[in-house]
């Protein structure tokens, strides 16, 4: 039972740590140049959500690490 404990311990600060590292990096990416800003609009409208590969990949692995716990607990 202390196994379980110590696994789920590291995944959760594992997964903080990587949130963390997510956000800082969309926050360095979110500066502005401070520059003039364009007269002419863009030519094509922004897409109002980007969820491509990497919301897919979240919740692949999701599944993966819950099927793992569902799999060890069987034994």
């Amino acid at each position: 039972m202390k196994n379980i404990f110590a696994s789920t311990r590291r995944a959760v600060v594992f997964g903080a740590g990587l949130a963390l590292l997510a956000g800082a990096a969309t926050q360095a990416r979110a500066q502005d140049s401070g520059g003039p800003t364009p007269t002419t609009p863009p030519t094509t409208p922004p897409t109002a959500v980007p969820l491509d590969g990497g919301a897919s990949l979240l919740l692949a692995g999701g599944v993966a690490y819950g099927v793992r716990v569902l799999r060890r607990r069987r034994k």
